[in-house]
């Protein structure tokens, strides 16, 4: 007689059943689109590079627009040349500076080692025999 405990006999079996997870489907609930009204307003006022800024702004109103009717693929079109015009508008508007003050920098590095060396020039001693003036 087998006098361990817990029998193997009397333990409940292990259950591979799962019980069923609720399952939600979404019909018809795709998020709606950003209309990115607030980026080509700052584009259009402060950073208008090329009137890009301006382009996206139409292109944002035309998503809005699109997005109150109900026409949601129409308003994703709109809001991705939005996006792209606004990013196009934005980097331009950065990488000009940055590319315009590196020009700046250099063209001024350049005159001032130009201007060492005209400076060094003129002031150059000509050390030779005054036996031209006798």
């Amino acid at each position: 007689m087998d006098t361990s405990y817990p029998r193997e006999d009397y333990l409940p079996a292990p259950s591979h059943k799962r019980e069923p997870s609720p399952t939600v489907l979404a019909v018809g609930a795709s998020p709606t689109p950003r209309d990115h009204l607030v980026w080509s307003i700052f584009n259009t006022i402060y950073m208008n590079f090329c009137c890009l800024g301006f382009v996206a702004l139409a292109f944002s109103v035309k998503a809005r627009d699109r997005k109150v009717a109900g026409d949601v693929e129409a308003a994703r079109r709109f809001s991705s040349k939005a996006r792209c015009y606004n990013t196009l508008a934005t980097a331009g508007s950065v990488v000009l500076p940055l590319l315009l003050a590196a020009l700046l920098i250099t063209g001024v590095l350049h005159l001032s080692k130009l201007a060492q060396e005209s400076v060094s020039f003129f002031t150059y001693q000509f050390s030779g025999n005054d036996d031209e003036d006798k």
